[in-house]
């Protein structure tokens, strides 16, 4: 493997590697016996999403802005991927990632649209990862 692909699959790498700590982060808070804090939980299935995303713009080698916007992100992947259309429900993810980490005027964050994030989260790993597979990634190598 040549230098500069060993340095792209490290880039990518450390990308999953911090969406899999939120990802786990946000399914761990779900064990706690009460006080549940599913605005967190919520917002670091928006981040692992949004990591994932960055990973695989990583190792396409695709710039891509400061962002947190979920739907600015996949906009930037290749259209023939058809990824808009596949992860259009991962876009609500947005809104958790700033607008409920600090007061205002906002729905209050139930249960159930915690669990739909951390499945939506989960989803976008799967799609992305499969991505990622498919452009020799090797994940089983690292334990992730």
């Amino acid at each position: 493997m040549s230098g500069e692909k060993k340095e792209l699959e490290e880039q990518v790498f450390r990308w999953i590697e911090i969406a899999e700590e939120d990802l786990l982060l946000a399914n761990h808070a779900f064990t706690l016996r009460s006080n549940i804090p599913y605005r967190l939980i919520c917002y670091h299935a928006q981040q692992c999403a949004e990591k994932y995303l960055k990973a695989f713009l990583v190792s396409r080698l695709i710039d891509f802005p400061y962002t947190h916007s979920i739907d600015s992100l996949v906009k930037l992947c290749p259209v023939e991927l058809n990824l808009t259309t596949q992860l259009a429900e991962t876009f609500k993810l947005t809104n958790f990632a700033v607008a409920k980490r600090y007061p205002g005027e906002y729905k209050k964050v139930t249960m159930d649209d915690t669990v739909e994030a951390v499945k939506l989260a989960e989803y976008t790993k799967q799609i992305i990862g499969g991505l990622l597979v498919k452009d020799g990634f090797q994940f089983s190598e690292r334990n992730i």
